[in-house]
């Protein structure tokens, strides 16, 4: 699903221009990222919760040539999905059966 995918879920949803629609789903996700920036978690009940993770800085190779590159440390985004979005995707999980 893309940002214009949403854009028109909401705009079917709630009736209202697709305009308007957009300018919703834009500072719905503006806000998320704003919030992750300052380092907050963003947290939707029943999808899932998203927060940033520090990685320390390391000493990694180029596969081609094989030479040292540094890689800086750095802040990644991290999403974990809620019990309801995996029961959903794994609705055998939920009965107790054993995976295949």
């Amino acid at each position: 699903m893309t940002r214009a995918d949403l854009i028109e879920a909401a705009f079917r949803k709630i009736e209202t221009t697709p305009k308007e629609a957009a300018l919703i789903v834009e500072t719905i996700l503006a806000s998320m990222t704003r919030a992750l920036r300052a380092g907050e978690k963003v947290e939707l009940r029943g999808f899932g919760s998203f927060r940033t993770r520090a990685r320390r800085g390391r000493i990694a190779r180029n596969p081609k040539t094989g030479a040292r590159v540094k890689v800086e440390a750095k802040r990644i985004p991290f999403f974990k999905p809620s019990r309801d979005i995996l029961a959903i995707l794994n609705p055998s999980r939920q009965s107790g059966a054993d995976p295949p």
